[in-house]
């Protein structure tokens, strides 16, 4: 199961640098000039998680495979990128194929780092990209109701509650609200997806600031943390230039780096769990002497659908899953203590899979 998550923002304000160090590559030119960036990469991302290598050393596994999430590095967007200045209209396609946004936005001063319209503003940036992404899906919107307008008459229940969800979207949007604020009933969120509202999806800031400001942000990273908090929405601090460096460390210099900055993860490491965190995702894992796998399912999933992720068969044929939560499994040194101190469970196929479960499955096909 993949999951996209685009990195977005104004040209020159970081993005293509924290991709690299993302990935680990160079992939991503990284310049200082607008549309660096002309095709969209992509690379994907382990999810740090530390009960990983205690699940696979205690099941004695060969090797350990992480969860993953898809970061995709997407051309800079300029002022008038809606009618299709600059690169908007592959900015604007790129976007609507992600599943989340995570905006990256300038927060530091360079005089050898041009800004796009002058002056660092993140506030402002944000703006911009904001009112080109509704302008976008309020094109959208009304060119979807119009379509719909003929089965809508003919009383399609289908294209009515279409046309009701783009009817909220409108609303919001001609209030200068992103189309996520409407409120979506549980039963039409899938409808609501198919709809492709670049403004639907869910968004993450990320406050580029430079190493002085790592600990504690600034000013700027501050205004941008007070407008997350208005909007409901998630932000984290990270400086580009230093996660670029940590990328080319080992891991013990890196980690030496770290507690000289006085942390204690990456900023990478947290931009993918918060991603990960903003798509309602959680982890389940499977482990055996080949390997010990973490997995990656929404909030919610149920037994026989987690099972499918392994393999088709095992959704087809699911019996039960054997179930016991990751840190049993590792206090009682596997399913076999687990079983004895009376934690290891038998659970059928509509059991909501817990962040963290490890399960053995049972099918027949």
């Amino acid at each position: 199961m993949g999951f996209k998550i685009g990195i977005v923002g104004l040209p020159n304000v970081g993005k293509s640098t924290l991709f690299n160090a993302l990935t680990s590559t160079s992939q991503a030119q990284a310049g200082n000039y607008p549309f660096c960036t002309i095709e969209a990469n992509s690379g994907e991302v382990p999810v740090p998680d530390d009960r990983l290598p205690k699940v696979a050393a205690v099941a004695g596994s060969v090797r350990a495979v992480p969860a993953k999430t898809t970061f995709v590095d997407i051309a800079g967007l300029v002022k008038g990128a809606s009618r299709g200045e600059g690169l908007g209209n592959r900015f604007l396609g790129s976007i609507r194929e992600m599943d989340a946004i995570a905006h990256v936005v300038r927060c530091f001063d360079d005089g050898d780092v041009s800004h796009v319209h002058g002056t660092v503003s993140p506030v402002a940036d944000i703006e911009i990209v904001d009112t080109e992404l509704m302008l976008a899906d309020l094109e959208s919107v009304e060119r979807q109701r119009q379509k719909l307008g003929r089965k809508k008459r003919g009383n399609d229940k289908q294209a009515i509650a279409q046309d009701s969800l783009l009817a909220a979207a409108e609303e919001k949007l001609y209030l200068g609200r992103p189309a996520r604020a409407a409120n979506v009933p549980d039963a039409l969120q899938g409808l609501w997806k198919g709809l492709g509202l670049l403004t639907s999806k869910p968004l993450l800031y990320v406050c580029n600031v430079d190493e002085d400001a790592i600990a504690r942000g600034n000013d700027l990273s501050r205004h941008v943390e007070e407008l997350a908090a208005t909007d409901g929405t998630s932000c984290i601090t990270v400086s580009a230039a230093i996660e670029a460096e940590l990328a080319q460390l080992t891991p013990e210099d890196a980690h030496e780096y770290l507690e000289e900055l006085g942390r204690e993860r990456t900023g990478l490491e947290r931009l993918v769990q918060a991603g990960y965190n903003l798509l309602d995702l959680i982890t389940f894992f499977t482990t055996g002497a080949k390997e010990t796998h973490a997995r990656t399912i929404r909030q919610g999933t149920v037994a026989r659908e987690a099972a499918g992720t392994i393999h088709g068969d095992f959704r087809r044929g699911f019996i039960r899953a054997e179930v016991v939560s990751s840190g049993d499994f590792i206090l009682h040194k596997g399913f076999s203590g687990a079983r004895d101190a009376g934690k290891l469970r038998a659970e059928g196929k509509d059991y909501v899979v817990r962040d963290g479960d490890v399960l053995q499955v049972l099918f027949n096909i």
